[in-house]
């Protein structure tokens, strides 16, 4: 679409390629943070007694109250200051990391990395909102996002690096303690770098709304998991925390169709290039994330590698797609986007069919190749997908089309974390349902630990059985992912056939169109 207006916005400043800087610190710690987790799954497992299920709340919480709070906290940016919620964030981001770095118990590690993802919920819709309001000039803008997107990538790909180096050399928590040099510096800088901007006209925050949501997402996402690992016998308590969350979803959207200023503009998904693209954004996260942590703990666990070594065997995945949201946009000059995604879908295809062939002895090299290149061919994805999305909005919902956006990715992987992770524990476990040794049926972790007070005849045996159920449960994640990726292809395919549709006109007209949205402060 071609619009003059936009053609004809001021190229930004010096004060903004700077303010750029500064939004890719708080970018660049969250991809870290649960790049260097993964790692440290195994040594903080062990060191505070975690349960496979308390495993999984400890990587699944952070990113279900990132995504719970995504869009809650953009329409607080909008009302309070975008600028003062990111530097609230960043401060509350900072002590929850202290909190989870010397957590002593894994409630209390639960607890901090909640905490870490209600504040992390304030980082990306800010710096997103803050990148859209700064480069008015859409060639910019193309530029400054690709450049954020490479960031947030590429964090991904130097956290398993810098989280094997730190877990090599000290203790598994001081992995959360990257984050807190990032948060001071971003304090200290941001004020003086960056603009305030807040909508004049902003409505007030429907706290029933944000209840409901939250009620809505976590029973459903605590019974899911609940029922793919089989624990606790009965599954009458998942199911019913299931049909709870249901109807608070129900309750939310009602709530969202019927007021005027809604927390989540549910209109926007009746444009099918919306929805869809949604759709796909969120099974690719979600196939992404759950490689990721069968991945990084076979690397480490089955083939026993330092975590120095198993963090750099990891790095492949994040410059992997890194790297193909940072060429995108230059592809997509030669080629269709359509070309470019269902390429890279292929791509996808061809890593995860290597993963469901992956076998106990397989080279650190052939496990990393092939999650690189599944990360390599989903960025496009990413980046066209999100493009989709915010070209199928009406221009006033284009923020929250953008929020939306990165709730779907962001809920996807940590969907993702959930189901795939707990398919490859209950694979695991299924495999290790006739061992007679005390603790080796939970996680491979517990088996490790296990071993090492067993005689060496009797703990090779434990540690070959334990290594083979462990792939089996990475062959098992590979083949859904591989029906995932085939959804999305067939989505993709569909979705970009049809010629895009004309952004909805609004439902109703604004009573004062030459108002001015936005306020802006450049104190």
């Amino acid at each position: 679409m071609s619009d003059t207006t936009q053609d004809a916005a001021p190229l930004a400043g010096r004060r903004e390629w700077l303010g750029l800087a500064v939004l890719a610190l708080p970018t660049l710690l969250v991809a870290l943070d649960i790049g260097g987790l993964f790692l440290a799954l195994p040594h903080l497992s062990a060191d505070l007694g975690a349960t496979s299920t308390q495993q999984l709340w400890i990587t699944d919480i952070y990113g279900f109250m990132l995504a719970g709070f995504l869009i809650t906290m953009g329409t607080l940016g909008d009302r309070i200051g975008r600028r003062k919620l990111l530097m609230i964030g960043a401060g509350g981001f900072f002590a929850a990391s202290l909190l989870a770095a010397f957590s002593t118990s894994p409630l209390m590690l639960i607890i901090a990395r909640a905490l870490l993802g209600i504040a992390g919920a304030t980082l990306s819709p800010s710096t997103l909102a803050l990148i859209s309001n700064m480069f008015r000039n859409p060639k910019q803008m193309g530029t400054a996002i690709s450049l954020w997107a490479f960031c947030q990538f590429g964090g991904a790909a130097l956290g398993p690096v810098i989280g094997g180096v730190l877990l090599q050399h000290f203790w598994w928590g001081s992995v959360f303690l990257l984050g807190t040099p990032v948060m001071l510096l971003l304090l200290i800088v941001g004020p003086l770098l960056l603009p305030e901007y807040r909508d004049a006209n902003a409505k007030k925050l429907d706290l029933v709304s944000v209840v409901f949501s939250l009620a809505a997402i976590l029973p459903v996402i605590y019974g899911i998991k609940q029922l793919a690992i089989g624990s606790n016998g009965s599954p009458v308590w998942p199911v019913l925390a299931i049909v709870v969350g249901a109807g608070f979803a129900v309750l939310f959207t009602r709530r969202q169709l019927r007021l005027p200023n809604p927390l989540l503009d549910l209109r926007l998904f009746r444009n099918v290039r919306f929805s869809s693209s949604l759709a796909a954004m969120m099974l690719g996260s979600g196939t992404l994330a759950g490689l990721g942590l069968m991945t990084s703990q076979f690397i480490q666990s089955v083939l026993g590698l330092e975590p120095a070594k198993a963090g750099l065997w990891q790095a492949p995945t994040g410059v992997g797609i890194a790297i193909g949201v940072l060429v995108t946009p230059i592809i997509v000059r030669k080629i269709q986007s359509s070309t470019a995604i269902l390429g890279g879908l292929v791509l996808c295809f061809a890593g995860l069919i290597m993963l469901s062939f992956v076998h106990a002895t397989s080279s650190a090299a052939l496990v990393s190749v092939s999650a690189a290149l599944v990360a390599l061919g989903i960025g496009p994805l990413f980046v066209l997908g999100t493009s989709l999305v915010v070209g199928s909005a009406p221009p006033e919902k284009a923020g929250s089309a953008a929020s939306m956006s990165e709730t779907s990715n962001v809920f996807g992987s940590t969907l993702g974390l959930a189901l795939l992770g707990s398919v490859g524990a209950a694979v695991y476990q299924s495999g290790m349902a006739g061992s007679t040794v005390a603790g080796a049926k939970e996680t491979l972790a517990d088996a490790v630990a296990a071993a090492a007070k067993l005689p060496a005849a009797v703990s090779q045996s434990l540690l070959v059985k334990a290594r083979d159920a462990f792939t089996d449960g990475l062959n098992a994640v590979a083949a859904i992912g591989i029906v995932t990726i085939a959804i999305v292809f067939v989505l993709a395919w569909m979705t970009l056939r049809q010629k895009a549709e004309a952004p909805a006109a609004p439902a109703e007209a604004d009573p004062d169109p030459a108002a001015e949205p936005l306020k802006v402060s450049e104190s």
